[in-house]
């Protein structure tokens, strides 16, 4: 039975809705990252979405190994740029991201690691790069 958990917890990292079904089909059901990604599509209007399955790094912790691993949707990392975040501090980001993931939370979401960012932040990044 391990080796089956090991290969259903393959981390996954999709760019794009056909990326997402297949990671669903290769990282077991995938219905909290389906979940998250068409909440956060229709809510933020994103210009960048990037989640990564990040649930293979934490499948030995004590609590996901009571689980017996969790249901291989247990940690991701989210990279999100959206003009909805103008004006508004990381943490108002970030609990607008965790409110919209209510359910997720509900349902075996553990942790969730966050880069949110405008538009805006993201060209003074890379202009700022570009200077160095």
């Amino acid at each position: 039975m391990l080796p089956r958990l090991r290969a259903s917890l393959r981390p996954v990292s999709t760019s794009s809705p056909s990326l997402a079904l297949r990671s669903m089909a290769t990282a077991g059901k995938g219905g909290i990252e389906a979940s998250m990604r068409a909440k956060l599509q229709e809510a933020l209007k994103p210009a960048t979405l990037n989640i990564r399955n990040d649930s293979a790094k934490h499948a030995h912790h004590a609590a996901m190994a009571a689980q017996g691993g969790g249901n291989g949707e247990t940690h991701f990392f989210v990279e999100i740029v959206s003009e909805a975040f103008e004006g508004k501090t990381q943490i108002a980001r970030h609990r607008s991201i965790n409110s919209l993931l209510s359910r997720e939370f509900d349902e075996g979401l553990h942790a969730l690691s966050l880069r949110t960012k405008t538009p805006a932040e993201v060209q003074k990044e890379q202009e700022r790069m570009r200077g160095a």
